[in-house]
């Protein structure tokens, strides 16, 4: 009779029911403004945002949708912005991978709120890193007002976009803009900057001032149509290039368009006929433990990731709290960094903590980065850190010295990096393992993430410590118990602040996904990395 694992099982429960909790939040965001702002723009012939990604998309192909969870509990005050009122992804238009950005006009008509403008620009960013085709299925009234200081005018603000298509347009990036509805104020160049612009009759229309504007600004009165409709941008200004029918039409004629795009150079990624994983996706849930203080094999979780027999382990005993190991996903090459978790031996017999960073583990890190980066190798975080090793011994060892290698050469990484946010993701060892500031092409966390500067209990009792303090200098008295009441306070706060979808909801990561899907994702985001040619690597300083 088989043995019965009951942690395994134990382990297992709790992470399936954090995935249906985070698919049961994703069921209410794909709603949009609601059901009935959903009939009403089907009232209006138009489908919804949603609706018309799925149906530009290539039939029965797998897709990467991006910032589902954008504006997460923000804007509450306003009624929230359910994925920041855009949707993005990463998909295949005629067998041609692109981006794909469709305002969603259920939600407050598809205005941009500061989120909005942040996520946009990632779609952007994602265009221009990996030189893939952008559309935009633009359905928006503009800048969310009541929030116009946040969103205007700053460098990362809504204008960025238009320079931004200016860029990609000089960089020879596809770019299709579709209106499909209002299109208005700033937003109108946005079409116009891109290679072509579609309009659809009836819904879709372009104006730097609509009617009411007009009106007040030089007493003119005009209709919707006559002043920025699809006949008067497609037969007299010339705006536009094609008018259409019906939303259908419009995204049946993008299709068309993709179709006839040239080829361009590509980065060379090897790729070999893919073999299945070791073990089972499923295992994933079994090894993973429902406690993340707890260590597990990081090796056996990727046996459930990588291709079987594909993992060539680099200096596999030495610094051994990060595996460093050649592999392929789903076929690709790529070079694996990981945060063990066991707690190991090092030569001399001392006891080195999992997910911790040495210097030893550093230094192994370091080189091997930049191998991958002579061999035009891509890098694969995968990330359960709670940072480097502290101590007068790790001081005196150079432990910042080593961590700075290690970062520099995450930082100067021209090979596509990919980073999976599997448990913890604290403090500089954020950065070490490729965290949101060192450009990751893709990053991508699990139910089971938490990013923060350090962990909960550490932040706490420090952050109790400066607030006590403060306290006593004021000449009040802390009891046991008033201490008690702080620092549980202060642990509810800052674990909020570590949960994955306060992270998802800033675009800390680009979305949070389903631990089962992580080989199927990365082998997408390789594929979309592959049609930017690698750019010579250079490391710059590095003490030695």
């Amino acid at each position: 009779m088989a043995k019965i694992d009951i942690q395994a099982n134990i382990n297992e429960d709790h992470h399936k029911l954090a995935i249906k909790e985070m698919q049961d939040k994703l069921v209410r965001i794909r709603l949009g403004g609601g059901t009935r702002r959903i009939k009403k723009q089907h009232e209006q012939g138009k489908l919804t945002a949603r609706e018309r990604i799925q149906y530009l998309l290539d039939e029965g192909r797998e897709y990467i949708e991006i910032g589902s969870f954008a504006g997460y509990e923000m804007y509450e005050e306003y009624g929230g912005c359910p994925a920041g009122g855009v949707v993005v992804v990463i998909g295949y238009v005629s067998g041609r991978q692109c981006v794909v950005v469709a305002n969603d006009a259920t939600v407050k008509a598809g205005a941009w709120f500061p989120i909005t403008g942040k996520k946009n620009l990632r779609a952007q960013e994602i265009a221009i890193e990996n030189r893939i085709p952008i559309i935009y299925l633009v359905d928006s009234a503009g800048v969310f007002l009541p929030m116009q200081d946040e969103i205007f005018p700053d460098k990362e603000h809504f204008g960025r976009i238009f320079r931004n298509n200016a860029v990609m347009s000089s960089m020879g990036i596809p770019q299709i803009a579709a209106v499909m509805g209002s299109c208005v104020a700033g937003g109108a160049y946005l079409p116009i900057m891109s290679d072509e612009a579609l309009i659809v009759k009836g819904t879709g229309s372009i104006f730097l001032a609509g009617p009411y504007l007009v009106k007040a600004a030089i007493g003119e009165d005009v209709d919707k149509e006559t002043l920025g409709g699809a006949r008067t941008h497609s037969e007299i200004s010339g705006v536009t290039d094609y008018q259409c029918d019906n939303d259908q039409e419009c995204l049946d004629l993008i299709r068309d368009i993709m179709s006839k795009l040239g080829h361009f150079p590509k980065a060379g990624i090897d790729r070999v006929a893919p073999r299945d994983p070791e073990r089972p996706a499923s295992d994933i849930l079994r090894i993973l433990p429902a406690d993340r203080s707890k260590p597990y094999d990081m090796v056996e979780l990727l046996k459930c990731i990588v291709d079987e027999g594909s993992l060539t382990f680099y200096k596999k005993d030495y610094g051994k709290t990060i595996i460093c190991a050649y592999a392929r996903i789903d076929g690709w090459s790529v070079g694996i960094v990981a945060n063990d978790r066991k707690v190991v031996k090092n030569a001399r017999g001392e006891m080195q903590f999992g997910g911790v960073i040495y210097s030893d583990s550093a230094d192994k890190a370091a080189r091997f980065i930049m191998n991958c980066n002579q061999k035009h190798i891509p890098l694969v975080f995968f990330h359960d850190v709670t940072g480097f090793m502290v101590g007068s011994r790790s001081e005196h060892g150079g432990i910042i010295k080593d961590g700075a290698k290690m970062v520099n050469a995450v930082a100067n990484s021209t090979v596509p990096k990919f980073s999976v946010v599997v448990g913890n993701s604290y403090g500089a060892g954020n950065y070490a393992m490729c965290g949101r500031a060192y450009d990751p092409r893709l990053i991508v966390a699990w139910p089971s993430a938490r990013i923060a500067v350090m962990g909960g209990e550490q932040a706490a009792r420090t952050l109790l410590q400066i607030e006590v303090s403060a306290m006593k200098k004021r000449g009040e008295e802390i009891s046991p118990e008033r201490e008690k009441e702080l620092l549980d306070k202060i642990i509810a706060r800052y674990e909020h602040q570590t949960e994955p979808y306060y992270a998802a909801a800033r675009l800390w990561v680009d979305e949070l996904i389903n631990p089962l899907d992580t080989r199927r994702i990365l082998s997408d985001a390789i594929a979309m990395a592959n049609h930017r040619p690698i750019e010579r690597f250079n490391v710059g300083v590095i003490q030695t």
